[in-house]
C-alpha cells in the first residue's frame, strides 16, 4: 500500500457526463467547490460513459489519463465530482497511489473548515464519522493484515473491528448531545412562538448572496464572502417591521445540488429552524445563468426537510450586476408580493423588500377592535395574558372596547380556550380587519 500525505493542496479534478444521467453534476461548480476548499485544482479531466465502471467508476484509459496528469502536476490528491463507493476509491487509489476523495468529501471538508459554534463542529463530526465508517479499510498503515510465520501475526481485523466500535460510540455520543441542542432550541422556540414574535428564514442556493443580505437588513457582521459555503452556522437577529412588530431574521446554510443526505440528516436540528419559520426568503442569484436549475435544487432540499409548505417569497439578488434592471416587486393574480429585485451589495430595493415581507407577514395577523359583553370576560383576560390588546376603552352601556393585535392561529386557539366561536363576537366595522 502507499502512505497518505498529509496535505492535500494541489488536485486534479474528474468529471464524467453519464447518457443515463438526467441530473449532471456541475464542473464548474466542482471547480468553485475545490476552491472554496482550500486547494489548488491544476487540471480538469472530463470524460463521458453509458454507466460508472464497477471496479474503478471511470474505464482504464481514463484512469491512465488521470495517472499521467498526478505525475505531471505532482498532485497529492484526486477529486471526483461524484460519489465513490468505498470500494471504487480504494481501487483507484491503488491504482494511482494517490489518495482520492469523492465529492461529498469535498463539501465535508468545507464545513470542517466552516463550523465556529459547538453545535456546528457536532453536526460536522457527525456526518464525518458517518461517512468514514464504510471507508475504514482503505490503505490506512495501521491496519495491519494476518501474516504467517512466528511473530508476524498482527491483530489483523481486529484492528478493524475495534475501529468501528469507537467509531458508533462516538456517533451515539454525539448524537445525544445534539439531542440536548435540539431540546435548548425547541425551548428558544417555544418562548418565541408564545411571546408572538414571527419567524423568517433566508435560504437558498449557496454563494446567492443571503449573508450579505442578512447584513444589509439587521446591519450585523455576519462572515459573507464569494465562496460557497461561506455560511455554516445559523445566525438569528431580532428587528422590527412596520405593522407587524418584532420579527426574528434566520441566516442558514445554502443548499447545493445533490446535497449528501448524511449532511441533511446530520444539519436537522438546525434546518429546523428553517421548518418552523412563518416565512420562507429564497434568495436567488439573478445573474447566474443556472438559476432556474438552483431554484428547482432548493425546492428539493425544503420538501426532503419538510418545509415546501411554508409561504415563500422569492428575493432576486445581484441585481447590480444586471445592466439596466432597476428593484421592483413583482405580484400575482390576488396581488400578493411573490417576487422582490434587490441588490443586498449596494441596498437597493431593501425598502421594497421590507414593505412585502410585512404585508405578507401582516395577512397572519388579527388587528381588529371588538365589544366584548360581560360574560365574554375570560377571553379578555386571555388577550391581556397573551399581550394582544393595544387600547381598551369603554362605552356608554359599561362594555369594553379592546383593540386586539396578535397571530391568527394564537387569535383561534385563544377563542377555543375561552370556549367562544369567533361568530359570537361584536367587532367594530369601521375598524380595517386583516385576516
Amino acid at each position: 500500500m502507499f502512505e497518505r500525505p498529509d496535505t492535500g493542496e494541489r488536485a486534479v479534478l474528474v468529471h464524467l457526463d453519464f447518457t443515463s444521467d438526467r441530473e449532471r453534476e456541475d464542473p464548474q461548480e466542482f471547480k468553485e467547490l475545490v476552491r472554496s476548499a482550500g486547494v489548488e485544482p491544476m487540471t480538469l479531466i472530463e470524460g463521458s460513459r453509458g454507466h460508472p465502471s464497477p471496479r474503478y467508476f471511470v474505464g482504464e484509459g481514463k484512469l491512465e489519463e488521470v495517472r499521467q496528469a498526478v505525475e505531471l502536476y505532482d498532485a497529492d490528491v484526486v477529486l471526483f465530482n461524484h460519489s465513490l463507493s468505498p470500494s471504487q476509491e480504494r481501487n483507484i487509489e491503488a491504482a494511482l497511489k494517490c489518495r482520492v476523495i469523492d465529492r461529498t468529501g469535498v463539501i465535508l471538508d468545507i464545513f470542517a473548515q466552516r463550523a465556529r459554534t459547538h453545535e456546528g463542529k457536532l453536526q460536522v463530526e457527525l456526518a464525518q464519522l458517518e461517512h468514514m465508517s464504510t471507508r475504514l479499510i482503505r490503505g490506512w498503515t495501521h491496519l495491519e493484515r494476518q501474516k504467517g510465520g512466528i511473530g508476524m501475526r498482527g491483530p489483523g481485523e481486529t484492528q478493524l473491528e475495534t475501529d468501528r466500535r469507537l467509531l458508533r460510540a462516538r456517533i451515539k455520543s454525539i448524537n445525544k448531545r445534539l439531542d440536548k441542542v435540539r431540546k435548548q432550541r425547541d425551548q428558544g422556540r417555544r418562548a418565541r412562538v408564545r411571546a408572538d414574535i414571527p419567524t423568517i428564514s433566508l435560504v437558498g442556493y449557496t454563494n446567492a448572496g443571503k449573508s450579505t443580505l442578512f447584513n444589509r437588513i439587521t446591519e450585523s457582521g455576519v462572515f459573507a464572502a464569494d465562496l460557497l459555503f461561506a455560511t455554516l452556522d445559523p445566525t438569528l437577529r431580532r428587528m422590527e417591521l412596520p405593522d407587524v412588530g418584532s420579527v426574528i431574521l434566520v441566516d442558514t446554510v445554502g443548499f447545493i445540488r445533490h446535497l449528501p443526505h448524511k449532511l441533511v440528516e446530520s444539519f436537522r436540528a438546525t434546518l429546523e429552524e428553517t421548518c418552523n419559520a412563518n416565512l420562507l426568503l429564497h434568495v436567488i442569484d439573478c445573474h447566474d445563468d443556472n438559476r432556474l436549475d438552483n431554484i428547482e435544487q432548493v425546492k428539493l432540499v425544503l420538501e426532503e426537510i419538510g418545509a415546501h409548505e411554508i409561504q415563500v417569497l422569492q428575493v432576486y439578488n445581484k441585481l447590480d450586476l444586471l445592466d439596466g434592471r432597476q428593484p421592483r416587486v413583482d405580484r400575482d393574480e390576488e396581488g400578493k408580493p411573490t417576487r422582490v429585485w434587490v441588490s443586498a451589495n449596494t441596498g437597493d430595493g431593501m425598502e421594497l423588500l421590507l414593505d412585502s415581507v410585512s404585508e405578507l407577514l401582516a395577512e397572519d395577523l388579527v388587528h381588529k377592535r371588538l365589544i366584548l359583553e360581560g360574560s365574554q370576560g375570560r377571553l379578555r383576560a386571555l388577550f391581556y395574558e397573551a399581550s394582544a390588546v393595544v387600547a381598551e376603552s369603554y362605552d356608554e352601556n359599561g362594555k369594553a372596547c379592546i383593540e386586539i393585535r396578535i397571530q391568527r392561529q394564537d387569535f383561534n386557539q385563544l377563542l377555543r380556550r375561552a370556549e367562544i366561536q369567533e361568530s359570537e363576537l361584536v367587532f367594530q366595522d369601521h375598524e380595517p380587519q386583516v385576516d
